[in-house]
């Protein structure tokens, strides 16, 4: 089978294949540090996250970069309306952002590069652009000459007659603070202005332009040239194209080979914005903060929600849209704790043990392990080979999930089964195994309780027997409450007998 992506550039599904062979570099626009991150952050990075993962399941050796904007405008208004500083509002949200990206169990990138660490970097690609004549100098900016670079919209599919920038007053080129000699151009350099962070330049004090930096970071990071360039939607023009304008014209090749760009999240089919007060952020959702719903989200929930939807299309918010993915992550969840609850062709929860000493792990499996469902995995691989359909992957992993739970009550309910202990165990494995490239782990250590008295539980159970035989139902019901409310699930077997699990 063939991965093939749908290229923003070409606009097209096109086979991949990577510059180096056996390795993709791949780097994705970051975030701007000055306020928490929201629910279109969540969606973008958890994209790239099973995109990394799916390349590494494909044998592919990944360096993941994605950049932190640390110097921009809104981060210097943020550090003047709190008497703070530049630095301190980026850590602190660099900080935040960790706290937030590492609960939705997204993998850190191999690198997390500051735009105030690549300055000199900046200085030497404006420096060659205004040697090439790509950029010119006014009274301490530098700006890029768009209509030099005859190339330039391909990404977009925009033209510059079309574009009608500086229409309608909007770019006043008579205006004493535009320095630009044509509409279309854009800063590189801005000269520095009072009370603002600066640095020295071959063209005096200032600060980057927030297209070069992209630009520079990816050269001094990974190369001239890269397999995957990733970003939102919104990002296609005009930051991307930017880049693109600003990197091709010095190296004469492509900047990246594939351009990926994920849709926008909606909030009841309106664009997600504070100003329309419909804007959340990760923290209020994952610890109940949100108006709509006010109690805590599990983070696999919102994992769940993100890749029910193709990357590239658009993802609408809603209350209903949440609470269904909290239910089908309980669906996966209930299946994947099954894999450590089956051990030599029987249930360890039928006698409540639990080896709380054995570690938590969600190992790869070679595809040709006799443990592994072969028809499962190749569906999943067919679908997710198809762009990166994370949604029809999913289908598959509910179809396990749902087989899995069928298998479970037959046999705990019953005493019978539709899977032979190989095929159930086979199922156990390619659920775990699947469920790990799209990111969606389950802990038991978090979820039961290792210190629960088993004697305990074993007593109270011969006293319910010894209730049920003698027709004291009330007793044998409040016996089962009780330990329900302990989180111990009690199955009734067709001999009388009662196992137990925890729920």
């Amino acid at each position: 089978m063939t991965l093939t992506i749908y290229n923003t550039l070409t606009r097209r599904k096109e086979p991949f294949t990577t510059i180096e062979p056996g390795k993709v570099t791949m780097y994705c626009c970051g975030v701007t540090v000055y306020d928490d991150c929201h629910l279109g952050h969540a969606r973008s990075y958890i994209g790239w996250d099973v995109v990394r993962r799916y390349l590494k399941w494909r044998g592919y050796q990944v360096r993941y970069v994605q950049n932190f904007t640390d110097i921009d405008d809104k981060i210097l208004n943020r550090a003047k309306a709190e008497g703070s500083s530049m630095q301190a509002i980026a850590d602190r949200y660099i900080a935040a952002y960790f706290r937030d990206i590492r609960r939705l169990n997204i993998l850190d990138a191999d690198e997390y590069p500051r735009v105030t660490e690549h300055i000199p970097a900046i200085h030497q690609l404006i420096q060659a652009l205004a040697d090439r004549g790509y950029a010119y100098a006014v009274d301490g900016d530098v700006y890029y000459s768009v209509r030099q670079f005859v190339e330039y919209g391909k990404l977009s599919g925009r033209r510059l007659e079309e574009m009608q920038a500086g229409a309608g007053g909007r770019v006043d080129l008579h205006s004493p603070e535009c320095h630009k000699q044509d509409p279309f151009d854009f800063a590189l350099w801005k000269a520095a202005k009072p009370g603002e962070p600066a640095w020295n330049s071959p063209w005096g004090e200032g600060r980057p332009g927030w297209h070069i930096e992209c630009s520079a970071m990816i050269r001094a990071r990974l190369g001239e040239a890269i397999d995957i360039h990733g970003g939102g939607g919104d990002l296609v023009f005009p930051h991307h194209e930017n880049e693109i304008a600003q990197s091709e014209v010095l190296t004469g090749q492509p900047l990246a080979n594939y351009w990926l760009h994920n849709g926008m999240v909606t909030v009841n089919g309106e664009k997600m914005s504070k100003s329309l007060g419909n804007f959340t952020t990760i923290q209020a959702l994952l610890d109940g903060k949100w108006s709509d719903y006010p109690q805590p989200v599990d983070p696999m929930a919102i994992r769940l929600f993100v890749l029910q939807a193709h990357y590239r299309k658009p993802l609408d918010f809603t209350k209903d849209a949440i609470v269904a993915a909290e239910n089908g992550w309980q669906t996966l969840k209930e299946a994947l704790l099954f894999s450590y609850e089956y051990e030599n062709g029987e249930w360890r929860v039928g006698n409540g043990e639990w080896d709380s000493s054995t570690p938590y792990s969600l190992l790869p499996t070679p595809l040709d392990s006799p443990s592994m469902d072969a028809e499962s995995i190749n569906r999943f691989q067919t679908a997710m080979d198809d762009d990166l359909n994370t949604a029809a992957g999913l289908a598959v992993l509910f179809e396990l999930a749902k087989a899995l739970k069928r298998e479970f009550n037959l046999r705990s309910y019953q005493g019978s089964s539709e899977l032979t202990d190989r095929q159930l165990q086979q199922r156990l494995q390619t659920l775990t195994h699947l469920a790990q490239i799209l990111g969606l782990d389950v802990q038991p250590a978090s979820i039961l309780e290792p210190d629960i008295d088993v004697s305990w539980v074993e007593s109270l159970l011969r006293q319910r027997q010894q209730a049920r035989q003698e027709k004291r139902y009330a007793e044998s019901d409040r016996i089962r409450n009780e330990l329900q409310a302990m989180g111990i699930t009690l199955i009734d077997q067709p001999d009388g007998q009662s196992r137990w699990h925890r729920s």
